[in-house]
């Protein structure tokens, strides 16, 4: 049987009973929950079942009543700022996109490369080879390699969440979280991204909320079932669709 200690010693990020309740209200109930190094993890469960309160605290954005929140086994994200996590190397991908719509494809990755100059500094900075060669990658990734001189506003719906996971990954996340990524997605979107979020997940983690149950299908990852707060289920999304307290709480619905 494996025990907490070995379970922590090989884990990107690390939940241990993690509790927070506003007003009264426990969104978060002794929630425990550990991504891998390298993991692509779906997670689904009801409105309410404390998705967005879990990313918000690995985010440093809420901080829990109690529980144990840790990033590569030993930093505690509870006593981190949201700046300082998003440094660490956790970045998050909101549901609605916020792409510089008046700025080029290309110039939207160049704004988000991981850089801790100052504005002055980044005004007078010319790219270097290096950071050329990441935007072509970052470009490829995402499927937008053709696109590339266009304006943000005249990609489509689904483009522009690609162009903000390619903003996210010029900032060399460890941990990417992506809430709802394929909502208002065409179905060649969504499968599309499905392919991307794969390819993504070679080389980082990779945690996504989302309610669409063909495109969690076609991710083919483990699944975590939230519900009132806690872990309901977790495994295959065969195991997890078929099993009767997620038909109750979620499917049923």
């Amino acid at each position: 049987m494996t025990t907490v200690a070995e379970t922590r010693a090989k884990s990107l990020l690390y939940l241990d009973n993690v509790s927070v309740s506003f007003d009264g209200f426990k969104a978060l109930n002794a929630l425990s929950f550990v991504v891998e190094p390298g993991e692509l993890r779906a997670i689904i469960g009801p409105n309410g079942a404390g998705k967005t309160t879990m990313m918000d605290i690995i985010t440093g954005k809420t901080r829990p009543d109690s529980g144990t929140v840790l990033f590569e086994d030993t930093i505690d994200l509870t006593k981190r700022d949201e700046a300082d996590i998003a440094q660490l190397g956790i970045g998050r991908k909101f549901q609605k996109p916020t792409v510089f719509e008046s700025h080029s494809v290309w110039d939207n990755l160049e704004l988000a490369l991981n850089r801790s100059r100052g504005v002055f500094a980044t005004l007078f900075y010319t790219l270097t080879a290096e950071d050329r060669a990441r935007i072509e990658e970052i470009l490829e990734t995402i499927r937008l390699t053709h696109r590339r001189d266009e304006l943000a506003a005249n990609l489509s719906h689904g483009q522009k969440q690609w162009l903000e996971i390619g903003m996210l990954l010029a900032q060399e996340p460890k941990l990417l979280l992506v809430d709802e990524p394929v909502a208002g997605m065409t179905d060649a979107e969504t499968a599309e991204t499905a392919i991307l979020l794969r390819d993504i997940a070679k080389t980082r983690s990779v945690v996504v909320v989302e309610h669409d149950m063909g495109f969690i299908r076609d991710l083919g990852v483990k699944v975590t079932c939230l519900a009132e707060g806690s872990v309901l289920a977790e495994g295959s999304i065969d195991f997890v669709s078929s099993d009767p307290k997620v038909i109750e709480n979620y499917l049923g619905r």
